[in-house]
């Protein structure tokens, strides 16, 4: 199928004067600092002076929030056939299997690579501790810290990155955009938060950005997960595919005034019961899996649930489970629910679901390779064709483990074969004047789209729903485009609005069901849509 083409609105979205600020030449810029971004970091050639930089800090990305765990075959009842199935189960016929079962054969391996930088897993009699999670048929989640496996792995990854004297770390640097000369990607525009606008020149470049829960109200995303990255690879005419498929974690604590707080899938994993508001447990209605069903399933279920008994959320139930179970594996979650006096010995959990994973993105290859030359990406910003319609629980951080490390491989050996010789080019002026920004609210815009997308791009869609969506961002993009925004909230605004109106537009052509993609008015899985759906930029 031909990638659909979509106008971007601009090429660049700020405008700078290469003659009047700073440049930066490395050899290889990392722009992401999540597992996809250290991982990388790490295969760099200590002879290459590599750059990484965030927009926030470390600890603020999908990575060192995840809870549950990274999947790999570690138990001996266990094998890689298993977990390649699950895996194809989980993603309704658009996983690529040639890569489903790479990514299932590395997973031991990268996970004892993450032992070796010093990331400390949780145990069981001598042995890495497993659990099981919705979609797997055996237990081979491993996981760190009971309920905060991402903080562990990121404790370790980001250790060995600042032990590299050849890395530098930038925080609070958000990028602008990416820097093409030729089709080829040359750099990036960055803020430095001392020097304003500033470009950096490298050989290669490796995108890791991560996810962009941030476009719909509820989620469990930080809030920098805005889509940058998806934004700037299409900008700089990367290929996008599977942009409609944005995953809900089925999980997420709802309580009033509370930030929304990950439930992990471990604690159903772990036996853990959905009840609804008169408590029913509900899930035999929906599904013989009951509460370990795949997670566009139970997120569905509990929608419906909640809309049957007109009540916000359903419940957690853990009274029936070990208190000392619970109180070892759930930490975090215990400490969470106990700031507002919840007892999970006693009490149940409210949940709903809440955006969480950004299934589609930049498309690569099993190199990590982009579709534009110098160009790499990792981690929740890419389409690799491993989760298909619907990721599979914990494999996340495996994917950006085994793609981070082939992106920092593949990057090395290209910068490693140019020569050490740096060139800077003026970018393009701007077509046409634009207006201030001081008019706008931006945060305004922000929650109106957040609020749109939730209730007409969410879990449940239709042709009115999306048709509705579509002519409102459009119409909010046609006046946000034509003002020149001067700080990172308006250019999150931006990018979030180029992002709604990819998803979107995939969501429109996608005239079926399929994994974490729902229509009401086409319920059925249709064979004709077993493809994936592209988009490019026109410009």
């Amino acid at each position: 199928m031909d990638p659909i083409q979509i106008e971007p609105g601009q090429r660049y979205l700020a405008r700078i004067n290469p003659k009047r600020i700073p440049h930066i030449f490395t050899d290889v810029l990392i722009i992401g600092g999540g597992i996809a971004g250290c991982r990388a970091a790490l295969e760099i050639d200590p002879r290459l002076e590599t750059i990484i930089v965030n927009k926030g800090k470390v600890t603020q990305s999908n990575s060192a929030y995840a809870q549950g765990g990274i999947a790999g075959v570690l138990d001996p009842l266990d094998n890689i056939t298993n977990h390649v199935q699950d895996t194809l189960a989980a993603g309704k016929d658009l996983c690529d299997p040639e890569l489903v079962e790479y990514v299932c054969s590395e997973a031991p391996r990268h996970i004892q690579e993450l032992i070796e930088f010093g990331a400390d897993f949780d145990t069981q009699d001598g042995k890495i501790a497993l659990t099981k999670e919705g979609g797997h048929s055996h237990r081979r989640v491993a996981h760190a810290l009971g309920d905060a496996t991402g903080k562990e792995i990121m404790r370790a990854l980001v250790a060995a990155v600042q032990s590299r004297p050849n890395i530098q770390t930038w925080m609070k640097t958000p990028t602008l955009d990416l820097v093409t000369e030729d089709g080829q990607c040359r750099g990036a525009i960055i803020w430095n938060r001392y020097h304003g606008k500033s470009l950096v020149w490298a050989k290669q470049v490796i995108l890791a950005t991560g996810g962009a829960g941030c476009l719909f109200r509820e989620t469990t995303n930080p809030p920098l997960a805005t889509g940058d990255g998806h934004a700037l690879a299409f900008r700089a005419g990367a290929r996008l595919q599977d942009m409609e498929f944005m995953q809900f974690h089925p999980t997420v604590l709802y309580i009033a005034g509370g930030a929304r707080y990950l439930v992990s899938e471990a604690v159903r994993g772990e036996g853990a019961y959905l009840r609804d508001c008169n408590g029913v447990r509900f899930m035999e209605e929906y599904h013989p899996d009951l509460e370990l069903a795949h997670r566009d399933i139970v997120s569905r279920a509990i929608t419906d649930r909640m809309l049957k008994t007109s009540h916000s959320c359903v419940y957690l139930d853990l009274r029936h489970l070990d208190k000392h179970l619970v109180k070892e594996r759930f930490p975090n979650i215990s400490k969470v629910c106990a700031g507002f006096g919840l007892d999970l010995s006693k009490d149940q959990i409210p949940v709903r679901p809440g955006a969480h994973y950004m299934i589609g993105g930049v498309k690569t290859d099993l190199q990590a390779r982009t579709s534009v030359p110098h160009l790499w990406a990792a981690g929740e910003v890419t389409s690799t064709g491993l989760h298909g319609s619907n990721r599979l629980a914990s494999n996340s951080l495996l994917e950006g483990m085994i793609f981070g490390s082939a992106a920092g491989k593949g990057a090395s050996a290209a910068a490693l074969s140019m020569p050490d010789q740096y060139s800077a080019s003026l970018l393009p002026e701007w077509e046409t004047e634009k207006r201030s920004d001081e008019d706008l609210n931006s945060k305004d815009l922000r929650n109106s789209l957040a609020s749109l997308m939730w209730r007409d791009v969410g879990i449940t869609r239709s042709a009115d729903s999306l048709q509705n969506a579509q002519d409102k961002v459009d119409f909010w993009s046609r006046y946000v485009v034509d003002r020149e925004f001067k700080a990172l909230p308006g250019w999150e605004l931006q990018n979030m609005l180029l992002v709604s109106q990819l998803m979107i537009t995939s969501a429109i052509e996608r005239r079926e069901s399929r994994g974490v993609h729902y229509r009401s008015d086409f319920p059925e899985t249709d064979p004709a849509f077993q493809k994936h759906i592209s988009v490019i930029s026109t410009s």
